[in-house]
């Protein structure tokens, strides 16, 4: 995934009520950015961390600049806007990353889910006209031994979806959970049961239950957000 436009970086201030975040650029300007991450960004949040910035013409918008990246805890450079895990899994989707899921034939996103109160990220079809189901997650958090976490925060929201995909899965229809890890330190993806152990619940849940659950790894940089590696998904 390109971004549409150079980066621009600064020295994080603080983050605060949720959406916003103020940097100190690199030329000296300071400025207030949009924050499009919900969760808590664990270990993403440190004053003095260094971040980049993308920048929108769009007529209106109060807040012209988005975080984009930041330099983790740790060092690792860290994607955190949530709005940018579609693309990247899509490109992996269509670029064969995830053989478990064929070639499709066509990738549909923001698909509604028959019967259930949710809308899932995509819909694949392959040419017999089956259907599976993909919900992607997007993973910063990650502790000293390689391992990421999901959630970093209490995730009713993630909790259904799992929910959903696992009634997917026992009525015969393919689903799958990709997490899409935008840091290269990690060697694996673990729910964070120690922050919600409610979704670690449910998605062992949803895996015993035949919901596939992969995990991919993808690197930060200036001009894009690239994928890397796949990385199993542990849930001892």
């Amino acid at each position: 995934m390109n971004y549409p436009g150079p980066l621009r970086r600064g020295r994080l201030i603080r983050r605060y009520k949720r959406f916003l975040a103020d940097v100190v650029c690199d030329d000296g300007e300071s400025l207030t950015a949009h924050c499009p991450n919900t969760g808590s960004m664990l270990g993403c949040t440190t004053e003095g961390a260094g971040v980049w910035l993308s920048h929108s013409d769009r007529p209106g918008r109060k807040y012209p600049w988005t975080w984009e990246q930041v330099t983790a805890d740790g060092g690792a450079r860290v994607g955190i806007h949530t709005g940018r895990t579609n693309d990247v899994v899509e490109e992996a989707i269509r670029a064969g990353w995830f053989p478990e899921l064929g070639e499709p034939a066509a990738v549909r996103r923001e698909v509604s889910v028959p019967d259930e109160h949710m809308r899932a990220d995509f819909r694949l079809a392959d040419r017999a006209g089956s259907m599976t189901y993909v919900e992607a997650k997007n993973v910063t958090a990650a502790v000293d031994d390689r391992v990421a976490l999901f959630p970093d925060a209490v995730s009713r929201r993630g909790t259904r979806h799992l929910e959903v995909l696992q009634r997917l899965a026992e009525t015969g229809t393919a689903a799958v959970l990709v997490f899409c890890v935008q840091r290269t330190d990690v060697d694996e993806v673990r729910p964070a049961d120690g922050i919600d152990p409610e979704y670690g619940r449910a998605l062992r849940s949803a895996i015993a239950a035949g919901v596939g659950a992969y995990a991919l790894v993808a690197e930060p940089s200036d001009t894009a957000i690239e994928p890397r590696a796949r990385v199993p998904v542990v849930c001892p």
